[in-house]
């Protein structure tokens, strides 16, 4: 019997991974993060249920590590790829933690005396995190990670840690080693558009413009405002708060010319969940078309409707500074022909997919097709859509186009199906 590959290690990847595990077949799990679980693990809630998102994710995270016949690699990337169905050969380097994983308890000791503060990446930058540290507190595998480019190397870890688990030098382990497989799931995933080059509408020049991701992070009871929504200029609890669809969606001009599919139910999920905190706040979502498609999704918009949550068919041209430099938005209701004039004290652009970095070199290297819009190409999207163009390599999750969760996890499930078929014949 064979054995298979999953590359990418978020909901797509970790379904496909215990899928093809639980029916006795060995599968390596490749992650090039510190710790698994992609971009759910940033969420607070789930639409259309409001369901924790760590609580669905975490215990899969924990069974793929526990899993005997998953062996997990993080901070491990894809070099090259060759072989044929049945008998792949992945080329794999492996960047070293600085901390031992058998060692390491998690205890953040370390990160506790470390006196370097930087950008945090899992909190979208609103939050800061140390020089050695854990991405956040469910991280798998539970174990810090030293980030050599901002150490001081101020010797503080060292003596912190009790278990000796943080390291002087690089880890001693093979870098660059290979494995052979029967077949491969790409489940790589999807990076959010950078809301920069939709310079209109001034992120990063305007303190209270911000991402739907950076919303999220500064709105959930872990992050680094423990829920608390506050103004970034002043610190002053909102008044009112604008929503702007489909920034990097459905725009010729960016060569973003597929919809996202996410971004009106998240928006939605995010008005409602601070419409229940504070019924006194006004909120509007300016829209191009509410794609409620799912099940349950309607409804939900509905609910929206009827908490007085404000759509408004119009997406503006720009934002403007007003004199006291809050936000302010000129738009045409397209629906009534009405110009209002909106000052709101935060704007959260509602930012899409698009595919993730370094995908061009995982297509490269496994000698698969990307489509238009760089996602990666489906052998045939009605009757084999986990296929590519190479037996025996299928692609699963937002690596192939814009999906939410329920549907990741599907496409992970049919994909491991598939790869598992043909790790039992070879």
């Amino acid at each position: 019997m064979g054995e298979v590959a999953v590359i990418g290690a978020g909901v797509a990847g970790i379904q496909a991974a215990l899928d093809i595990a639980n029916h006795g077949v060995k599968v390596h799990l490749i992650e090039r993060e510190p710790s698994v679980g992609g971009h759910m693990s940033q969420l607070d809630k789930t639409f259309p249920t409001n369901d924790c998102s760590m609580c669905i994710l975490s215990p899969k995270m924990v069974d793929a590590q526990r899993n005997p016949n998953i062996t997990l690699y993080t901070l491990t990337e894809v070099t090259d790829v060759s072989g044929e169905l049945g008998n792949f050969e992945l080329r794999l380097t492996r960047h070293p933690r600085y901390v031992s994983e058998f060692k390491c308890n998690g205890c953040g000791d370390c990160s506790d005396v470390c006196p370097v503060e930087v950008y945090n990446k899992y909190d979208a930058g609103v939050g800061v995190r140390k020089a050695i540290y854990k991405p956040h507190p469910q991280v798998v595998p539970n174990v810090a990670i030293r980030d050599s480019e901002h150490c001081i190397d101020c010797g503080l870890c060292y003596d912190a840690c009790g278990p000796k688990a943080v390291l002087h030098n690089e880890e001693d382990f093979e870098r660059d080693f290979t494995l052979k497989v029967a077949s491969i799931v790409v489940a790589t995933g999807f990076d959010i558009f950078d809301a920069r080059k939709k310079n209109v509408y001034r992120y990063l020049k305007m303190p209270d413009v911000i991402t739907s991701l950076e919303f999220e992070r500064l709105i959930c009871a872990s992050g680094p405002t423990e829920g608390t929504l506050k103004t970034i200029s002043g610190g002053k609890n909102p008044k009112s708060i604008v929503f702007i669809q489909c920034v990097g969606s459905r725009d010729m001009r960016l060569q973003k010319p597929y919809c996202s599919c996410v971004c009106c139910m998240y928006a939605i999920k995010n008005a409602i969940l601070l419409k229940e905190k504070n019924k006194d706040i006004d909120i509007s979502i300016l829209y191009m078309d509410i794609r409620s498609y799912g099940k349950g999704y309607e409804e939900y918009y509905q609910r929206a409707k009827e908490l007085g949550i404000k759509f408004i068919r119009g997406i503006p041209g720009e934002i403007s500074e007003t004199p006291d430099k809050r936000p302010e938005i000129v738009v045409e209701n397209t629906e009534t022909s009405e110009v209002l004039a909106l000052k709101p004290d935060i704007v959260v652009l509602s930012v899409g997919m698009e595919p993730a970095k370094g995908s061009s070199d995982i297509a490269y290297a496994l000698g698969i097709p990307k489509d238009d819009s760089g996602f990666f190409s489906q052998e045939n999207m009605k009757g084999n859509p986990v296929g590519t163009v190479k037996p025996g390599i299928y692609i699963a999750g937002t690596a192939v186009s814009p999906k939410d969760i329920p549907d990741s996890v599907t496409q992970g499930e049919a994909a491991a199906m598939k790869a598992f078929t043909d790790a039992i014949k070879y």
